[in-house]
């Protein structure tokens, strides 16, 4: 079988896991809605017949005429249905990515859960992954280096770095960020919200603005993990038969790291890479929070609080596709690096 073959089987399964992990979900909150669906419903019936008393169009029979609206609606919310068509009827629609709306709207009058989701996506990819990208290059270079210097000052202080670092919560860091530049010093805004009457370039100086205290938080405390995980990866390439047998060869030192070691290292790299940037697009619950910054995090602390169930699973659907995209996307990966993997899906699969 071809490595062309091996990726679409990949892909077909792929769709398999995402389709059975959208029905789990919907079999988890389909019961969830229909205890919000049914609170709702007593609530807009009790208010239309508060209405009609006002107005003085109160029904003979209340009793009678609400059992009527409360039916009229539990029908249109399908609650008439039994609860294993119902999980496959919602399972259906967000595979086929009809998300459906809100109950209220969320930045300013968006109820469309797509449209939600389109607005916060690259919001959080923008800043996320602007982090991500400069915590992957000090974590490769730093990473790289100590792994020359095994045991130098320099490695140890890169392991002490990285251990406090990487034990910091991300939240807390924020919040002590935000205290000394923000409040303290007034270098940069607290709040992450970016001003909606500036355009032009005045809107993307201050997008920038806004940006430099969360990714300053996140590359932070994250590079140091980063850079030990690259040191780790690299001495124990450093020490194979055919680095050795370069450096017996004469060949310069610097074609040895990046040329053969760095090279060889690279598939648990780039995995780490990959995986890195697409969890990145998901964003942070607790960091966005913290710098209410208006993006997948954010948005996802809202549809919790506000019992958002069409949203919750709109970004549960978008987060699960992300993560089994970029299964396939370090399978392609592998095989352009690293030419045995294509030996082993041809000879095996």
């Amino acid at each position: 079988m071809g490595f062309g073959k091996y990726l679409i089987i990949r892909f077909l399964n792929a769709l398999v896991v995402l389709a059975l992990v959208t029905l789990l979900v919907s079999a988890l909150f389909v019961k969830v809605a229909e205890k919000d669906l049914t609170n709702t419903i007593q609530e807009r019936v009790n208010g239309e017949l508060q209405a009609l008393q006002r107005q003085g169009h109160a029904p003979e029979n209340p009793d009678e005429w609400r059992a009527e609206r409360i039916k009229f609606y539990r029908h249109q919310y399908h609650l008439d249905k039994s609860y294993s068509w119902r999980v496959f009827y919602y399972a259906k629609k967000t595979l086929t990515l009809d998300f459906g709306n809100t109950k209220s709207p969320i930045f300013g009058t968006e109820r469309n859960v797509k449209g939600i989701i389109s607005k916060a996506l690259p919001r959080t990819v923008l800043l996320f992954t602007t982090a991500q990208i400069i915590i992957i290059l000090i974590g490769i270079l730093l990473g790289v280096k100590a792994a020359q210097l095994v045991g130098s000052a320099f490695d140890r202080g890169l392991s002490v770095i990285a251990m406090v670092m990487s034990s910091i919560p991300m939240w807390w860091f924020g919040m002590i960020m935000l205290l000394v530049f923000s409040f303290k010093l007034g270098l940069f805004p607290s709040n992450s919200i970016p001003d909606p009457n500036l355009t032009g370039t005045a809107h993307i100086l201050d997008y920038m603005k806004r940006m430099v205290l969360p990714v300053l938080t996140i590359v932070t405390v994250s590079f140091g993990g980063w850079a030990w995980t690259t040191r780790n990866i690299m001495i124990g390439t450093m020490q194979e038969d055919f680095i050795m047998a370069a450096r017996a060869k004469g060949v310069p030192e610097r074609k040895v790291i990046y040329g053969h070691a760095l090279r060889a290292a690279a598939p648990p790299i780039v995995t780490m890479t990959i995986f890195a940037l697409l969890y990145s697009m998901g964003g942070a619950i607790i960091t966005e929070s913290v710098f209410n910054w208006p993006g997948m995090g954010r948005v996802y602390w809202i549809a919790l609080q506000t019992n958002e169930i069409n949203l919750i699973m709109g970004l549960t659907f978008m987060n699960v596709a992300l993560y089994l995209a970029g299964v396939i996307i370090a399978d392609v990966a592998y095989g352009f690096l690293d030419p045995r993997v294509k030996v082993g899906a041809s000879a095996q699969v």
